[in-house]
């Protein structure tokens, strides 16, 4: 284990994530990368049936007397929804603040449809300000939009008495949801452009040049971007709920991640507007009342809360760096910085 500041600011900025285990912001604060299961360990699925058994049959060997959902108005928690016994309590974020993203009706529907309990839970910046360092030290290393939100979703369903969460994060993953990142083959330097969250350069006055994660898939001149989703993107995607269930010490289960395509993603049908379509195919058989909906983020609020934000002060940014960024840049360079000051004022393992 080597403390390497450099490379794990930079690889925050780039991946969300410090993409080497082995090097670390302070010897007190290791952190983990997530993967659920192996490739072999997968099941391969062909069809929106073999999905649909698939999932079955995994949920059937679990008590879910005493699990709660985390349902959005997505298509992949809303086909896991539709295997939970009748009562089950299904929880939803909404964010606090003008413009926010608002799945609540979307997520209703599905509970009415099958006999869920809908429940609300409102998310606003007091709800990130309360977890953001404890999830920070949990897990060696900032957080990023999701962590808070789901933490906050989190400590709700524990207030409710659930035991164990059941959520459906992985979908995208496995079956070929990420139609912007799919939308055509990409250069090496293309793809490194279209991918990297913050550029480490633009906002570190020193930074490591993470060229060396890229090369990994480069192919030629161009760059296996399904492999790189695969592991680099799952990885970051799967600390966001881990991190938080695993601080709240509750049991958790996503469906989805041990699954596999069995035969190559179709790239052509994606690109035509039909990402996801073996889940659109299973989706339409759970409501065949209901219109598909198509993909949107997990719903946050970070451009309101963090609109009055100056930037960073600390010595290690440029000045004036938040220029121009989104409110999801703006948290991770917020993050950052919190984090750094954190761990400046205080031993990482007399705060867990």
């Amino acid at each position: 284990m080597v403390i390497d500041k450099k490379y794990c600011m930079s690889s925050f900025l780039t991946f969300r994530y410090i993409v080497d285990e082995e090097k670390v912001f302070s010897e007190n604060l290791k952190h983990k990368n997530i993967t659920l299961y192996d490739e072999d360990e997968k099941l391969a699925c062909d069809s929106a049936e073999e999905i649909d058994n698939a999932i079955k049959s995994q949920l059937s060997a679990i008590d879910l007397s005493d699990a709660g959902i985390l349902l959005s108005g997505g298509m992949d928690s809303a086909i896991l929804a539709s295997y939970m016994p009748k009562g089950t309590k299904a929880y939803t974020a909404k964010c606090s603040a003008p413009n926010a993203v608002d799945e609540t009706a979307r997520a209703k529907k599905y509970c009415e449809i099958y006999g869920l309990e809908h429940i609300v839970v409102d998310v606003d910046w007091d709800d990130y300000i309360a977890c953001m360092d404890e999830l920070m030290l949990n897990d060696g290393c900032p957080v990023f939009a999701n962590e808070p939100q789901v933490y906050a979703l989190v400590k709700r369903m524990q207030q409710d008495g659930i035991k164990k969460i059941i959520y459906g994060d992985n979908a995208d993953m496995a079956f070929g949801g990420m139609d912007r990142l799919l939308s055509r083959d990409w250069t090496y330097e293309e793809w490194k452009e279209r991918y990297t969250f913050v550029q480490p350069q633009k906002v570190l006055k020193e930074h490591e040049d993470m060229d060396a994660v890229y090369r990994r898939y480069q192919v030629g001149d161009y760059v296996d971007y399904i492999k790189f989703l695969n592991e680099v993107f799952a990885s970051s995607s799967s600390a966001a709920y881990i991190n938080s269930f695993e601080y709240a010490n509750i049991k958790y289960f996503d469906p989805y991640a041990k699954l596999k395509m069995g035969k190559p993603l179709d790239l052509e049908r994606v690109r035509n507007g039909e990402s996801k379509y073996l889940i659109r195919a299973l989706f339409k058989e759970k409501y065949p009342q209901l219109e598909i909906p198509e993909k949107i983020a997990m719903a946050r609020a970070t451009d309101y809360w963090l609109r009055d934000w100056g930037g960073p002060k600390r010595s290690e940014f440029k000045e004036n760096c938040i220029e121009g960024m989104t409110g999801e840049q703006k948290f991770l360079i917020y993050s950052l910085e919190r984090f750094l000051n954190l761990i400046d004022n205080h031993d990482g393992d007399s705060m867990r």
